[in-house]
């Protein structure tokens, strides 16, 4: 229950602005500059966990291979999704939170779920290094996106990318998957009327 109530105020704090700002983060101790060989990893609702990851040169490799054909934005789009799973799996294990379930399901009394302040702050973490690797050809990450704000909706907060000739916004929504799924990459305005999975 107070982890409900931590998340709806969080929330409630956070849709104040349309869209958060990607650096910004819910704590001031996320790593802000990540790398593969360091980086933080939220988990526990609203980032109540925060950990210190490295992976190892052989792991990083796993990303690049995926995105080793990125001829068009579709693709790549595609890409993106096999690599947030490859790296929530590889993450998973050395975080203890592989057993994260969509949405805010947990049997985990440990806080290794992930809400969608988690999932958004991971996945923007997560773009930002698959970015500045120069693995990005179509697409940049952007700033988290919010909707809801309990008037039209609940609450939810997503990364968000933006194709660069289009300028086209797609949400990049793991929370809606369990662990190491590929995420939903839907067009921003559809997500921010209330899309959800069929």
């Amino acid at each position: 229950m107070i982890r409900i109530i931590k998340t709806l105020l969080l929330s409630l704090i956070l849709s104040t602005a349309l869209i958060a700002w990607a650096e910004t983060f819910v704590r001031d101790d996320v790593n802000t500059d990540p790398t593969p060989s360091a980086f933080t990893v939220c988990h526990g609702g609203t980032c109540e966990n925060l950990e210190k990851v490295s992976l190892t040169d052989t792991q990083w490799l796993q990303i690049r291979k995926i995105f080793k054909i990125n001829r068009t934005p579709q693709q790549e789009r595609k890409n993106i999704k096999l690599a947030i799973a490859k790296l929530e799996k590889i993450v998973g294990r050395l975080t203890d939170t592989y057993n994260d379930k969509a949405e805010n399901k947990s049997d985990d009394d440990s806080n290794h779920y992930m809400d969608c302040i988690d999932e958004s702050t991971n996945t923007t973490i997560y773009l930002m290094m698959i970015q500045r690797d120069g693995l990005l050809r179509w697409h940049t990450y952007q700033d988290r996106g919010n909707r809801g704000y309990f008037f039209n909706g609940w609450p939810h907060t997503t990364a968000v990318i933006k194709e660069t000739r289009s300028g086209q916004q797609y949400a990049v929504d793991s929370w809606f998957r369990d662990n190491g799924l590929p995420p939903y990459i839907v067009p921003f305005d559809v997500w921010r009327n209330g899309w959800r999975p069929e």
